[in-house]
């Protein structure tokens, strides 16, 4: 595929879905198949929304070299061909990267979300060359993650335009680095597709961009999707309302609950049990929600209108 052709399956809300484990924190594969499923049953589909598997929310930095094949192939074929499906890598070397980028591409995966190589303390050309390595040797479709929180996680404008040249580079997701202001998106926007990562969801899509990555996509996608069909007809002041009204109290909730331990996807897990979905907890040292904090995940999701079943 080329960029055209991946800019317009690499759209909408993109979910960081979770990763199932069993009792014993071992990969839950039927777990994942019915989450798959019921992604797709809930219109999470090519051209609306992007599910991408072994995300850092998903915990994929937690998991070995072989196991993420199989929780990509799993979700693959649940998928039956009607989502979008993407794979994320996680601070790997040239190398590396390029193996399981073309893995992830047997596998059936057709975007790649790669964060840049931040322990080989790259320079922007160093990152320049690492994205173009890769684009050089797949076929399938590129997000490049800015981590800018991260020593060496940044990539700045001039170095995000020179990717034009990267053909498999098909989207970027936008996260502010310091002292840049969140309009210089539109300095390449035409060029990508840009996705939010700053909950700034109608920001991001009335400067150009096309996408956000979210955090209730994989436990309501209806909702998420809502927001996607405002966007896409001007009703830019109901999709902010509605967006802030449910990502503003879980982002809240958030931060509370990491003062007791930590995990990207330790909500997402409890909202997607909430829903009726269960995934499993997440691997130690981080705990579960606690009785108490699934009582007010419940509480606040129940005010959100969902359809909540636990």
């Amino acid at each position: 595929m080329n960029r055209d052709e991946l800019k317009e399956i690499i759209v909408g809300p993109v979910a960081a879905v979770p990763t199932p484990f069993d009792e014993d924190f071992e990969l839950d594969l039927g777990r994942m198949a019915a989450a798959t499923e019921f992604w797709v049953e809930n219109g999470a589909v090519t051209g609306k929304s992007v599910i991408k598997v072994a995300a850092a929310m998903g915990e994929g930095p937690m998991l070995s070299d072989n196991e993420w094949p199989h929780l990509l192939r799993t979700a693959v074929q649940a998928a039956r061909g009607k989502a979008t499906i993407a794979f994320g890598i996680h601070y790997k070397d040239t190398k590396r990267t390029i193996e399981d980028a073309k893995r992830a591409q047997d596998l059936g995966a057709v975007a790649l979300q790669i964060t840049p190589p931040i322990h080989n303390d790259p320079t922007q050309d160093d990152t320049l060359r690492y994205f173009g390595a890769v684009s050089d040797t797949i076929d399938i479709g590129i997000i490049v993650y800015l981590n800018p929180w991260f020593t060496y996680g940044g990539i700045e404008t001039e170095t995000i335009l020179k990717m034009a040249d990267l053909e498999q580079v098909a989207a970027i997701k936008w996260s502010v680095p310091e002292g840049v202001p969140y309009e210089d998106m539109t300095k390449f926007a035409h060029i990508f597709n840009v996705l939010d990562n700053s909950n700034a969801a109608v920001r991001c899509y009335r400067l150009g961009g096309r996408g956000w990555v979210g955090t209730t996509l994989a436990s309501y996608p209806p909702h998420d999707l809502h927001i996607w069909d405002l966007l896409q007809v001007g009703q830019f002041e109901e999709a902010e309302t509605l967006y802030h009204e449910v990502m503003d109290p879980l982002t809240e909730f958030y931060v509370k609950v990491c003062k007791r331990s930590g995990g990207q996807g330790r909500m997402d897990k409890g909202m997607m049990e909430l829903m009726g979905v269960p995934v499993g907890a997440s691997r130690p040292p981080s705990l579960p929600l606690s009785a108490e904090e699934m009582a007010e995940l419940r509480e606040l999701m129940l005010s959100f209108g969902w359809p909540v079943q636990g």
